[in-house]
């Protein structure tokens, strides 16, 4: 009797023993995850105010990029639209169909941009097409509508280099000034794009 006694003294003894071990271990891993608590609170802080607004990082040349481009890039739609009736190169139909195909999406994603920054598609004051440098005038589109086979070709792939060239100074400026990723990742696109299409109009043009 006295023995099974003992056994449950011992018995007791080890239970109060593991409660008590359990318990600081407890105790230590709600510190631990008390820290790692503080720790995330503590890191995650600054991400809210990063990401506050999808215009968070964005200033004025970010603006002032997709405002001018869009206008930019709906006359470069336009031009090469013009040459799905009009061209007689395949060569032109091909790189006007590619230059459609790439600012089609490029101009949506500026406007969406616009949009989220809480800004106008148009600047005050409106566009100013002289202020976009590579814009064919009135007459220079009249020109365009007009031309036909080898003489659209030639002419087309003029106006378009030089409008190219315009949207490569655009782009360069938005590199340069913007802040916002997005928009100096697609001007370095557009940079790189269109250079390559001057050069394969330049290629169409020594060849006609």
């Amino acid at each position: 009797m006295f023995a099974n006694r003992s056994v449950l003294r011992r018995l007791a003894l080890s239970v109060t023993a593991g409660a008590g071990a359990l318990a600081l271990l407890t105790a230590c891993g709600g510190g631990d995850d008390a820290m790692t608590g503080h720790a995330g609170v503590s890191s995650s802080v600054p991400t809210p105010t990063a990401s506050q607004s999808p215009g968070a990082s964005f200033n004025d040349a970010d603006v002032m990029f997709a405002q001018m481009m869009i206008p930019h890039h709906e006359q470069a739609v336009e031009m090469a639209e013009l040459a799905e009736t009009r061209a007689a190169d395949a060569k032109v139909k091909e790189l006007a169909a590619k230059i459609k195909a790439a600012q089609d999406p490029e101009i949506a994603t500026m406007t969406e941009w616009l949009t989220a920054w809480g800004r106008p598609a148009v600047p005050e004051g409106g566009h100013g097409g002289h202020g976009m440098p590579g814009m064919m005038t009135e007459e220079d589109m009249v020109k365009l509508q007009a031309a036909k086979g080898a003489a659209f070709d030639r002419l087309f792939c003029r106006l378009m280099i030089a409008h190219h060239k315009g949207a490569i100074e655009m782009a360069g400026t938005e590199q340069a000034q913007g802040a916002d990723p997005k928009a100096k990742e697609l001007a370095k696109t557009i940079e790189t794009a269109q250079q390559a299409e001057i050069e394969q109009m330049q290629e169409i043009l020594d060849r006609l």
